[in-house]
């Protein structure tokens, strides 16, 4: 059994059940540092959670008598916030911009990171002792078991979350040491901010739901700090509802307007129409000095190129002088064609933090008046301690055209309201972790950041109506805690179609990264291929991911078979209502490399929950870890149940005492199960499933009904969005409300008499054995009302 902090362990000996109501004070308080909490766990059940305030005693960090460090250095500061959290901190004898201070022993726990392997990006990484920490963990997640309890064993496990944070002009990450130590590393990436103690680096909860505790745990730090906003109070940028394609695996920098208009004509043709578009990489004014014309091309250099102008390109803009045909005349020119030409709603285009991704040139007429300095990055000892990053290495020797921060709002402002007057609705925002890197000098990477990203969020407020923007290589707290507006960010590393060992990583590193991403921003899950090895496993995840649904199809390259599963004909996409996260018992397992897991993914629709789960072994291997995967496959066992799924009181208050119908996408059978049921799941390596969970509830007494959506659709309870029982005097019906074409699937415990699908009757299907009903939905048809009549 695995415990946190095995010496001096302590455990919760307090049982709410064996208490008279009579002992409850009025105001729920029952100790000086208690708060009971009467609460629905995430399968739906009530529970009841003691809320005690953090204490550190005899150099042990408890909460309510569950112990979650023990050594706790003298130096090491707390300081309450709420009723179960608190700040930690500490205090040196010597003045520095960089301190590492010692929080306290981890041993024999089981732990999950989530820490940054290079410059840009965020995995995950699970142990059972403070060594397996890695440097530049920006969350960490430990178990903690209670006083066993066998009628409920949910709730014998209670978790510690570390947050670290933004402490004035500090930056705070964890890492573990050699002595199972964990350790907190401060600075601000500028030599000339320096300060000997850090108080507040560390934010610290309890709770005995890891995702309601994640959730509490950002609301506190949000209203403690004003410098974020959560994800559900932003505005929800439109694109996101549509089917999309970038450019970039496309083309890469190649891309041009020809292209472009071949890619959509071949996507619109095949029945699955994009009606959002990014013009990646390659449209800007740009000039590169390490990369001469005629020349071989050297891999990196093309890091090296500025920009000359927030105007579009010669590809994209016809010279007067030029008469050539399949040049537009400008951006505006070409945005307009395709957007009428292929009912595009939104196009947005790509650009760097600072500009590009050597920064601006310092003396081109078109960026002199931003006054740009060349400055040569300088990377932290976390950052160097993991992978090293080529486009980083060559920004580091070419050096980067630095925008003035007293000019930087008036640049974005001049080029987003260029990009406006062109009829782009939106950007992509990358390379922003670049700011942490030339922060000395400017006040420090943790106020340099905030400058930057108030000045985009109030441009992008400006100029794109919508909340056009989509974050990218932003993942260190330095920008998270800074994001007011900016409503999504992508969740992982580029997707890589040419590598076969990173398809798996990618899939289990978004999912992860998606608890602590998830809070702040809609995590975006980056591009795909269609026509791929490895496109259903893409695919399923971004039907259950609750995000963005977009490919880089070359043109004429794609599987439209996968993407009719995703694509409603009118371009629209079946986004599930979260961001799609690891079941409760993936949380502390490797479905990367331990030979053993499957990966589980959950989320909810409107009236049903969703589960994906994945065969991530055997093709891939962790960076930083040695290679253990077996590049010959692996195939697996698990289970799946409707508990994986929470919050399912959500869609049902009365299900947690009811039954399920499950639909499984890839054998198409459908079973009923109760709440902690299980059915039996094996899937190959890089084979996936993704499962329907319906709660089954009664209609007219005798009845009993579950809708499954369009079982033709990858997310079929997407497609689903009202369901009631109409009585009148000649038969009973059950009337449900949805949209899309196909088929649409439900449980329903007697055989009915007829189907209408608005108001037509249409023929059906019914199976005695397993109470499988299947209505054919009309091909054209957009939004439907199916009329079961029994």
């Amino acid at each position: 059994m695995a415990m946190v902090a095995c010496t001096s362990l302590r455990t919760l000996q307090f049982k709410p059940n064996n208490l008279s109501p009579l002992f409850f004070p009025p105001n729920g308080k029952i100790f000086p540092n208690g708060v009971l909490r009467v609460c629905r766990t995430g399968c739906g059940r009530f529970s009841m959670f003691i809320k005690t305030a953090p204490l550190v005693k005899n150099g042990v960090l408890s909460f309510h008598g569950t112990d979650a460090l023990v050594g706790v250095p003298d130096n090491v500061v707390m300081t309450p916030c709420s009723d179960s959290s608190a700040f930690l901190g500490a205090t040196s004898t010597e003045s520095s911009s960089r301190h590492v201070f010692r929080l306290g022993v981890i041993e024999d726990a089981r732990l999950l990171s989530l820490f940054r392997f290079k410059i840009w990006w965020m995995i995950p990484r699970v142990g059972n002792s403070g060594k397996d920490i890695p440097v530049e963990t920006q969350m960490l997640l430990l178990e903690a078991n209670k006083e066993p309890n066998s009628e409920k064993p949910d709730e014998n496990t209670a978790y510690v979350l570390f947050l670290p944070i933004l402490d004035g002009d500090f930056r705070s990450s964890l890492q573990g040491n050699s002595s199972n130590e964990l350790e907190v590393c401060v600075e601000t990436g500028d030599s000339t901010r320096i300060a000997s103690e850090s108080p507040k680096a560390v934010f610290v909860n309890y709770g005995n739901n890891p995702f309601e505790l994640i959730k509490e745990s950002m609301k506190i730090l949000q209203k403690y700090t004003g410098t974020f906003s959560l994800r559900e109070t932003k505005q929800m940028p439109g694109m996101l509802d549509w089917f999309g394609w970038c450019t970039w695996d496309a083309f890469y920098q190649d891309v041009n307007p020809q292209g472009i208009k071949d890619g959509l004509k071949s996507l619109s043709e095949g029945g699955t129409p994009a009606r959002f578009l990014i013009i990646d990489d390659g449209w800007q004014d740009t000039t590169n000095e390490f990369q001469k014309e005629g020349e071989p091309f050297v891999e990196g250099t093309q890091f090296g190129a500025r920009l000359m102008s927030i105007r579009e390109n010669k590809k994209f803009r016809k010279e007067a002088n030029d008469d050539s045909s399949n040049i537009p005349h400008s951006l505006k020119d070409f945005v307009s064609d395709i957007k009428r030409t292929f009912g595009l709603k939104y196009v947005y285009v790509w650009h760097a933090l600072m500009g590009y991704w050597g920064g601006l040139h310092p003396n081109a007429p078109g960026t002199k008046k931003y006054n740009p300095t060349l400055k040569f990055p300088l990377q932290s000892t976390g950052n160097l301690a993991h992978r090293r990053d080529i486009a980083m290495d060559r920004m580091e020797e070419y050096g980067v055209g630095t925008v003035d921060p007293d000019r930087i709002f008036e640049f974005y402002d001049d080029l987003h309201s260029y990009l406006v007057s062109q009829e782009v609705d939106g950007v992509k925002v990358d390379v922003q972790n670049i700011l942490e890197t030339v922060a000395t000098g400017s006040g420090g990477r943790v106020s340099l950041t905030r400058h930057f990203q108030q000045s985009l969020e109030k441009s992008i407020s400006n100029n794109f109506q919508d909340n056009g923007i989509i974050c990218c290589m932003a993942q260190n707290t330095d920008s998270v805690y800074s994001s007011k507006t900016n409503a999504i960010t992508r969740a992982s590393d580029d997707y890589y179609p040419k590598n076969p060992t990173t398809q798996t990583l990618h899939i289990a590193a978004v999912a992860y990264n998606s608890l602590f991403f998830g809070e702040v921003f809609v995590p975006d899950w980056d591009m795909f291929y269609s026509l791929h090895d490895a496109a259903e496993f893409h695919a399923v995840a971004r039907a259950v991911g609750g995000c963005g649904v977009y490919v880089s199809d070359k043109p004429g390259k794609h599987d439209f078979e996968i993407l009719k599963r995703l694509v409603l004909p009118d371009g629209s996409v079946m986004r599930a209502k979260y961001p799609g996260r690891p079941s409760r018992d993936c949380l502390f397992v490797d479905p990367v490399m331990d030979g053993k897991s499957l990966m589980k993914i959950w989320n909810l629709n409107k009236l049903s929950g969703v589960l994906a789960v994945f065969n991530c072994q055997g093709a891939g291997t962790w960076p930083g870890l040695e290679n253990s995967a077996q590049t010959n496959g692996l195939e697996l066992s698990g289970e799946i149940s409707p508990a994986d799924i929470e919050f399912l009181t959500e869609i049902s208050p009365e299900s947690f005492d009811g039954d399920f119908a499950v639909f499984s996408f890839k054998s198409g059978s459908l079973s009923r199960v109760s709440m902690h049921g299980k059915l039996n799941v094996t899937l190959k390596t890089l084979q996936c499933d993704v499962f329907t969970v319906s709660p089954i509830k009664s209609y007219h007494q005798e009845i009993q009904f579950a809708p499954l959506g369009l079982i033709n659709m990858y997310n079929s309870g997407g497609a689903t969005n009202s369901v009631e029982g109409i009585d009148d005097l000649s038969r009973n019906r059950i009337r449900i409300g949805g949209r899309g074409e196909g088929v649409f699937g439900a449980y329903s415990s007697l055989e009915p008499k007829f189907c209408y699908v608005n108001m037509k009757e249409v023929e059906f299907e019914f199976s005695l054995e397993n109470h499988f009903l299947t209505v054919n939905v009309p091909t054209g048809t957009s939004s439907w009302e199916i009329a079961v009549h029994y």
